[in-house]
């Protein structure tokens, strides 16, 4: 990791629940040597990544991470495009849904939404970065990704979240396949306890993969039938948001079986 990346990377730190870190914390957090964290945090807040306050001299977000945001959004407006989208989604399937986008070896949150017609919810954390691996949207948007890609994440380092995260590159293979067939993905438990999930891929301009679609169902209410007809709604709108952003949608996927939840891939 170079220089500019290790100073990037301590502001993917911050939390909801985390909204200033000093720099203690950052030392902690991040582990690396306070001399060096210490010159990486001046050099995000001479630049308005991050700003300190006066009194607590602990760090948050600066302005810089406002206007590059407003800027993206202007000149590429995915939020606006694919927030009523997957709001229609989360209402249909009674669901929460999020939508998310590729950044290097994981996936960004985007947009979500929860129609909160149930007492069990799912927790979406926006700030949580997705794993390839261990999401339904991850496998979803790695299956069609560039094959040097899948290699590469499947031969690295693969993070255990739950006892059901699937760390075998074998049964990962498998399910990036039926992924390939189906178009859709679903896991049980692999990155959240008692959380069911059903992703499929996003492409964009020239059919390249670009993030992923996806609805979380808390476990109890995840039965093969619902995750069945949940498969269809977030095939439909991964479509829709698709075309949507200027991409093209693959017309050949085969429709999934009664079957297709109860044979969803499971940690070995």
């Amino acid at each position: 990791m170079g220089t500019i990346s290790k100073a990037l990377d301590l502001l993917n730190l911050f939390l909801p629940t985390r909204p200033e870190i000093g720099l203690g914390d950052f030392v902690r957090l991040s582990g690396r040597d306070k001399a060096t964290v210490h010159r990486h945090l001046t050099e995000l807040a001479e630049n308005g990544f991050l700003e300190q306050d006066i009194d607590s001299r602990a760090y948050r977000l600066g302005p810089a991470v406002l206007r590059l945001s407003a800027l993206r959004e202007t000149l590429f407006p995915m939020r606006k495009i694919l927030q009523p989208i997957v709001v229609e989604l989360s209402q249909k399937v009674g669901e929460l849904a999020h939508a998310s986008l590729l950044q290097s070896d994981a996936l960004s949150p985007l947009v979500h939404a929860d129609p909160c017609k149930h007492g069990v919810q799912v927790h979406f954390d926006i700030a949580e970065m997705l794993p390839f691996h261990a999401t339904s949207s991850g496998l979803a948007a790695l299956a069609f990704s560039p094959e040097a890609m899948q290699e590469r994440i499947l031969s690295g380092d693969l993070a255990r979240y739950t006892d059901h995260t699937i760390r075998d590159p074998d049964i990962l293979r498998t399910a990036l396949e039926s992924a390939r067939e189906h178009g859709v993905c679903t896991l049980a438990a692999a990155f959240d306890e008692g959380v069911s999930s059903v992703g499929a891929p996003l492409f964009g301009p020239g059919g390249r993969v670009i993030g992923a679609l996806s609805v979380a169902v808390p476990t109890v209410r995840a039965t093969p039938i619902a995750l069945r007809r949940i498969s269809a709604d977030v095939l439909s709108h991964a479509e829709q948001a698709s075309i949507a952003l200027g991409g093209t949608f693959p017309k050949t996927f085969t429709p999934v079986s009664d079957d297709w939840a109860s044979s969803a891939p499971t940690a070995a």
